[in-house]
């Protein structure tokens, strides 16, 4: 029978309060390593923080040896490991698989890293990336916090709500943010060591999750849901299985279809699900046409946002690199991969998140598929919960009702485009931007800027409309007609908000 690391209640107690013990946090690290060291580290510049931990001082010994033991991949001393945890002792770290012997010392199995949030410090166990290991990880290796899942945790929206579905949890990132405004939460994976490790988080951090084996719904099958968080298997590809954090064991883009379909049925009226997905584009032109077929047929609200449209060998060198193949092993699948995107017709990889609402009622479902590509304009829990707010304030006002509104613009930018010309330099183009929104950005002509300046929430609309239409000479009731798609785009963008 196999046996997985830290299955062990009381030596997962005692390692933690060994690490903390030793100031093993985000805020002991970062004092510790210095702030131009912690953020190289960050980007993946690993040896100023060895130079710093080398440099420490002497007080600050078992701390510097557990940031190289567990996050800079370093073989230390016994002698200096037993130190730096005495609450658990080396015998116990060898047999709970934490460290393993090494030349004339040990190192580290596990990834075990501070994380914080807005509410606590966390301790997250994972396995040590290829990074910081010789050869291939281990086909059931278990990620640990990286960009994707650090993107899903921003976007949640972070309402209290009563259960909680991560599916396909891995460490446990996703649950533990969850903890802190969710009161139950049930935590699924396919692969056992994954739900080992996610225990193992969940204890370190005082948690307790309803940890559960199985694939996509088939471990909640009649249960519902508020809150449905998931970064799933979703690499496009064969259908084989090589390593189970990135391959589904589905062919193409089988999970993120399977996941879409089946998500509606576990949530109860009026619950959230967010998740990542990969999606096959076989025309660049239509790369929401997938998608939007699989979103459309689930009669839920919903918000897809595809944050990158990747070229076949820019997607499969990605992935390629990840698990610390050898050169040549990694040039044979890669092949492999490329011939299989070429017989499926496959020109691209849409890689982006999805919102779901499932609608109160009966109404007709509200699904939005767009193309947000710019950094800064990421989706976050606060936007994803503001566009909700603004598409129900949209459905439930007609253009009457806002007419007879006071409207006020947000902070915004007005950047125009000119060219050179004859008579010197000629707009061509203008558009408001929201900083910060995701896709807050709407074309203006001269009309629209001069009433999103004179929305200043102390004006009717209709009546700001009259003025524009006064001065341009042209029909009030006809500006008002033209004007109010523009208007209640804005509005769906955060542009402009009800002041009344």
């Amino acid at each position: 029978m196999t046996r997985y690391p830290l299955d062990t209640p009381e030596i997962v107690d005692a390692l933690g309060s060994g690490l903390r013990a030793a100031g093993y946090t985000a805020e002991g690290i970062d004092g510790l390593l210095g702030e131009q060291a912690s953020q190289a580290l960050v980007g993946g510049v690993w040896w100023p923080a060895l130079r710093a931990t080398r440099r420490a001082d002497p007080d600050d010994a078992a701390l510097a040896t557990l940031i190289r033991l567990f996050l800079l991949g370093s073989t230390e001393p016994v002698d200096a490991v037993a130190v730096a945890l005495p609450t658990v002792g080396v015998a116990d770290l060898l047999d709970q698989q934490v460290i393993e012997t090494a030349d004339d010392g040990v190192r580290a199995v596990l990834d075990i890293r501070p994380h914080g949030s807005d509410t606590a410090d966390y301790l997250v166990v994972a396995d040590q990336d290829a990074s910081m290991r010789p050869g291939a990880v281990r086909r059931d290796h278990v990620l640990g916090i990286g960009g994707a899942s650090m993107s899903l945790a921003q976007a949640v929206i972070r309402t209290p709500f009563a259960r909680a579905l991560d599916l396909g949890t891995g460490c446990g990132v996703q649950a533990l943010h969850m903890s802190g405004h969710c009161e139950q939460i049930v935590a699924t994976d396919t692969n056992r060591r994954a739900l080992a490790l996610a225990a193992a988080t969940a204890r370190l951090n005082g948690l307790d999750w309803d940890l559960r084996e199985g694939s996509l719904f088939e471990p909640v099958a009649d249960e519902r849901f508020d809150l449905i968080v998931s970064n799933p298997p979703f690499v496009v590809g064969t259908g084989a299985q090589d390593y189970i954090y990135r391959d589904s064991g589905m062919v193409g883009d089988g999970i993120s279809r399977s996941l879409i379909e089946q998500i509606g049925d576990h949530l109860t009226p009026g619950g959230i699900a967010q998740i990542l997905a990969n999606w096959v584009v076989r025309d660049v032109d239509a790369w929401d046409e997938r998608v939007r077929a699989w979103v459309e047929s689930t009669g839920l609200d919903a918000w897809v946002v595809q944050r990158e449209l990747a070229d076949p060998i820019s997607y499969v060198s990605l992935w390629v690199s990840d698990a610390g193949e050898s050169v040549t092993d990694a040039a044979e699948r890669g092949a492999r991969w490329l011939d299989w995107f070429d017989e499926q017709g496959v020109v691209g990889i849409g890689m982006g998140s999805i919102t779901f609402r499932k609608p109160v009622g009966d109404r007709p479902a509200d699904v939005v598929i767009e193309e947000i590509t710019a950094a800064g304009q990421e989706v976050t829990g606060f936007e994803a919960q503001a566009w909700w707010a603004r598409r129900d304030f949209l459905r439930e006002n007609s253009d009457a009702d806002l007419l007879a509104s006071r409207l006020s613009t947000s902070p915004v930018f007005l950047e125009t485009q000119s060219l050179p010309g004859e008579d010197g330099w000629q707009q061509v183009s203008a558009a408001v931007t929201r900083p910060g929104g995701p896709g807050a950005v709407l074309p203006v002509d001269e009309v629209l800027t001069a009433l999103l300046a004179g929305c200043r929430g102390q004006v009717l609309l209709a009546a700001l409309i009259a003025l524009l239409a006064d001065f341009h000479g042209v029909d009030a009731d006809a500006l008002a007609h033209a004007a109010m798609p523009s208007i209640r785009e804005a509005i769906a963008r955060g542009i402009l908000y009800r002041a009344d």
